[in-house]
C-alpha cells in the first residue's frame, strides 16, 4: 500500500462505518448549537445568555474529563460510545420537547430558559465521555501506519457535519422553525445510535487493575505536560479557541451588525466551517508530516489574523470571506493537532490524554462562548474579536520563541518508523 494512498484510512471498513455515524452525530450537535443559540438570544436579546449556555456546558466537561478519561481507559470502547450516543438522543428529544407548542403556551419563559441550561449542563457531561471516547476508538479501528489519514479523515467528517448542520441549522429555523428543526435533530442522533452496532466490541488495552483513580488520573495530566510537543500544540489550539474564536457571538453580529438575519446566521457558521474541510481535504494529498510544528504555528496565526478581519468588518462579503479563511488555517491546525496526539500517545493512555485534549480544546469551545458573551457585552461584539485575534497572534509568537521542541517538530520519521514495524 502506498505511504501517499490519500484513501488509506477508508479501506477498513469499521472506520467507514465510524464516519457516517460520526457525521451523522456531529450534524445533530451543530445543529442544535445553533439552533439553542438563536432561540436563546430571541428569547433574551441579551450576549450574556448566550455567555450562559457556554457556561453550563463548559463546566461538567471540563470538571468531569480527567475522570471521564481514566474510566474510558478502563473500559470497552464501543459500548462507551453506544451509551453516550444513547443519553445525547435523550437530551435532543428533551429540547425538542421544550420547544413544543404546548410548553410555549403553558411554561413561562423563565422556565423554558431554566430547562434548556439544565439539558446543556447535561450534554457538557456527555461531552467529557465523547472526546476521549472517540480518541481512544479511532486507534482501534485502523493499525497505527494509518493514523495520519485516519485523523485526517475524521476531522474533515467533523467538519463537513459543522459546515451542514451550521448551513442547515440557520436555513432550517427561517423555513420550518426551531421545533420541527430539532425533531430532524433527534432523527439524527436515533441514526447514529443504530449505526454503531455495526462496529465490534474492541480490546481493553489498560489492562492495570491495582492502580488508584487518583495515580491514574495524576499519570495521565503527568504525561501531557511533560511532553512539550503535546503541550504545546493543545496551549496552542485552547488559546485559538478560547480567545480568537467567535462563534458564540455569531447571532449578535448575524442580528444586529450584518443585518444578515437567520439564514446569515447560518451561512456566517458555515463558512467559518467549509474552509475548514477544504483545507483537511487537501491534507489527504499533501502530507503534514514534514515541519509539522512550524505548519501548527503558521496556522494559528492566520487563523488569529483573519478573525480580526472579521471583528472589524462591516460588510456581510468581507465577513464571510475572512470566516472562509480563518477556517482554512484552523482545518489545518485541528489536522495537525491530531495527527501528533494520535502518533505520540501511548495505547493505554488514550483515553486519559484525550480527556486533557478535551480540558484543553473541547472545553474551551464553551469557555470561550463565555469569554465572548461577556467581552461582546462589555467591548461590544466587533472589539471583542479583534481583541481576542490580537491575544491568539501574541500567545503564538510566545510559544515559537519558546518552545523549540515543538517549532522543530518533524513526524516524518515517526510515520517511516510505523511502517518499518509492520514489515517487521
Amino acid at each position: 500500500m502506498s505511504k501517499t494512498d490519500p484513501y488509506q484510512a477508508l479501506r477498513f471498513k469499521e472506520f467507514n462505518i465510524f464516519l457516517v455515524l460520526r457525521f451523522a452525530l456531529v450534524l445533530a450537535w451543530s445543529m442544535q448549537f445553533v439552533v439553542i443559540e438563536w432561540q436563546v438570544y430571541s428569547i433574551t436579546n441579551d450576549e450574556l445568555s448566550l455567555a450562559a449556555i457556554g457556561l453550563c456546558e463548559f463546566l461538567p466537561a471540563f470538571f468531569l474529563a480527567p475522570f471521564a478519561g481514566h474510566i474510558v481507559d478502563k473500559k470497552e470502547k464501543r459500548n462507551l460510545f453506544r451509551l453516550c450516543i444513547a443519553l445525547f438522543s435523550l437530551i435532543s428529544f428533551g429540547l425538542f420537547w421544550l420547544t413544543s407548542a404546548y410548553i410555549e403556551t403553558h411554561w413561562e419563559t423563565s422556565s423554558i430558559l431554566f430547562g434548556i441550561y439544565a439539558l446543556v449542563f447535561f450534554g457538557g457531561v456527555l461531552r467529557a465521555f465523547f472526546g476521549p471516547t472517540i480518541f481512544s476508538l479511532i486507534a482501534l479501528l485502523v493499525p497505527k501506519k494509518v493514523y495520519p489519514n485516519a485523523a485526517t479523515w475524521s476531522s474533515s467528517t467533523w467538519k463537513g457535519a459543522s459546515v451542514f448542520g451550521a448551513l442547515c441549522g440557520g436555513f432550517l429555523i427561517a423555513w420550518i422553525g426551531v421545533h420541527s428543526t430539532l425533531g430532524i435533530i433527534f432523527i439524527l442522533v436515533m441514526v447514529a445510535l443504530v449505526l454503531v452496532f455495526q462496529i465490534d466490541k474492541k480490546p481493553i488495552l489498560n489492562t492495570a487493575t491495582n492502580v488508584s483513580v487518583k495515580e491514574s488520573l495524576k499519570s495521565g495530566i503527568r504525561f501531557v505536560f511533560n511532553d512539550k510537543i503535546i503541550l504545546g500544540a493543545l496551549t496552542l489550539d485552547m488559546i485559538a479557541v478560547l480567545f480568537g474564536g467567535a462563534v458564540a457571538i455569531f447571532a449578535v453580529f448575524a442580528k444586529d451588525i450584518l443585518d444578515a438575519g437567520p439564514k446569515g446566521f447560518g451561512i456566517l457558521n458555515a463558512a467559518l466551517s467549509s474552509g475548514s474541510i477544504i483545507a483537511m481535504l487537501a491534507t489527504t494529498y499533501i502530507p503534514i508530516t514534514k515541519n509539522t510544528g512550524k505548519k501548527l504555528l503558521v496556522s494559528v496565526f492566520g487563523f488569529g489574523v483573519f478573525m480580526i478581519v472579521f471583528g472589524a468588518s462591516k460588510l456581510m462579503w468581507l465577513s464571510v470571506l475572512a470566516l472562509f479563511f480563518s477556517g482554512v488555517f484552523d482545518g489545518i491546525s485541528m489536522v495537525v493537532r491530531q495527527t501528533i496526539l494520535q502518533l505520540k500517545t501511548p495505547d493505554e493512555m488514550r483515553g486519559r490524554v484525550g480527556a486533557v485534549n478535551s480540558m484543553f480544546v473541547g472545553s474551551s469551545n464553551e469557555l470561550g462562548a463565555v469569554e465572548s458573551g461577556i467581552a461582546a457585552r462589555i467591548f461590544g461584539a466587533p472589539l471583542a474579536v479583534v481583541m481576542g485575534g490580537t491575544v491568539t497572534l501574541i500567545i503564538v509568537a510566545i510559544i515559537s520563541m519558546r518552545n523549540k521542541s515543538l517549532r522543530e517538530l518533524d513526524l516524518q520519521q515517526d510515520v517511516e518508523d510505523s511502517y518499518d514495524d509492520v514489515k517487521t
